[in-house]
Parts: C-alpha cells; structure tokens; sequence
C-alpha cells in the first residue's frame, strides 16, 4: 500500500515542526527519514501513524483519506526505540498479543495464531527463546521480538523510529542487514527514522532528508552526490568528500 502525505504541517503552540511537507511513498518501499535532531522526522512518523495529529494537511493509504481515522483503524505496525515489550509476557505471547486482542470475529484461532508465532519466529532467528522473558534477551533480540510483534498482524505499513538506537554500532549493522532481508520478504511499505546516514543509505531504497519542519531532498546517495544543488544537504551529508 502506498503513502500519500500532502501538504502536512504541525504546529505546537507558536512552534512550527512541520511546514507543508509533500511525500509519496511508494507501495513496497522501504525509505528512511534522515535529519539533525528536531528537523521533524519523528513528527512527521507519528502523524502518518495517527499518534500524532496535523495541524493542516492530508495523510492518503493508497487512495483513501486516513487524516481523521484514529491510529487503532489504520492497521500500521510501529517499532520504537524501547522496544516497549510486555515484561511480565514470554517472547511468544509478546508477538501473539496483537493477535489475542483483534475483535472476536477478525480473531485467528489458537491453533492459527500458533502457527503465525513460529512463523515469525523463524523469520527473526528467535525460534528456540519463545518461553523466554524480554528481561533474558539482549537488545538486539528484543528488537527483532518488537518487530515480529509488529508484524504479526499484518499491517498495511511498517513505522520504525530509530529502532536501533540504543543498540552499540555491531548490533546495529547485524540487525539492518537482517531488516532488509526481512523488508524484501514480506514487501511492506516501510518508514525508517534515523539520525544515522550510513544506516539510511544502507539500508533504504530512497532517503529523505529533513531540516527545520522541510523536506530538503529525496533520493539515493548517488543522486544526492550527482545533484548538489542544496547547500544544507551537501553540507549535512558532507558531499564535497565524495566527489
């Protein structure tokens, strides 16, 4: 499914954090916000997840209008930081939880949601820490749990905000080349917070980077080297040392 995000602007009080952004995202693709601290990348994330509302704007799924639908409608998949696992849950019912709790007439049986579980759990290499508790897992595992969580009911998108974060830089690189293969396997349109530009241009099919509530420019490291145009991205990406 697509993402359509027209003219969005967010405002806090007399702080503008968003000015009349424009991005299309494509069905399938897996594109990174990139931006200094406070350049509204996070923002932008929470108001196509719904957790955030704009002040102006449209927010479009393929062709429907999602602006006003509350973020529980959207059916999006989001991954923080945290992890925000449930302590007191295994790493199985982690994952099933979403599951459990759809609508009696949407809900999987036991036997079906059993069968999704282990399949996750094959995916993100956990099969054999499903009886285990987030509190004995490292953090890389519990970010491959959030993100089988997440993906277990089969969101019509996938929002991640730096959720590497907090991860030291080898745990980092191990884990988005796993979320690409991932990415590639279930093609979901996937939206990537980070700070980070060597993880942006690795792992990205485009990149948009952000500055002050603005989208500067979007594309492949090639392009951007290929087209120096903005003085902010060059600068912000340290071009000139490319060419």
């Amino acid at each position: 499914m697509g993402i359509t995000v027209k003219q969005i602007s967010k405002h806090f009080g007399q702080t503008s954090v968003l000015q009349h952004v424009d991005l299309s995202i494509k069905n399938g693709e897996l594109i990174s916000l990139l931006g200094p601290s406070g350049s509204g990348k996070t923002t932008l994330l929470r108001i196509i997840a719904g957790l955030e509302c704009a002040s102006e704007g449209q927010i479009l799924f393929g062709d429907q209008d999602y602006t006003n639908i509350p973020v529980r409608k959207r059916q999006i998949g989001f991954v923080f930081q945290q992890y925000a696992l449930f302590q007191n849950m295994t790493v199985f019912d982690n994952i099933a939880f979403g599951l459990r709790i759809k609508p009696r007439g949407e809900r999987l049986s036991k036997k079906e949601i059993k069968q999704r579980v282990h399949d996750l759990l094959e995916i993100v290499q956990l099969k054999q820490y499903e009886h285990r508790y987030p509190e004995q897992l490292s953090g890389g595992q519990k970010q491959r749990v959030a993100l089988a969580r997440a993906l277990a009911v089969k969101p019509k998108a996938l929002l991640l905000d730096e959720p590497f974060g907090a991860l030291d830089a080898k745990v980092r690189k191990e884990l988005r080349h796993w979320l690409k293969k991932v990415h590639q396997e279930f093609q979901m349109t996937t939206i990537f917070v980070t700070h980070d530009q060597e993880e942006a241009f690795d792992i990205s099919d485009r990149v948009v980077v952000m500055n002050e509530g603005k989208i500067e420019k979007i594309g492949t490291r090639q392009e951007m080297v290929e087209q120096t145009d903005n003085s902010f991205v060059s600068e912000f990406l340290d071009i000139g040392s490319h060419i």
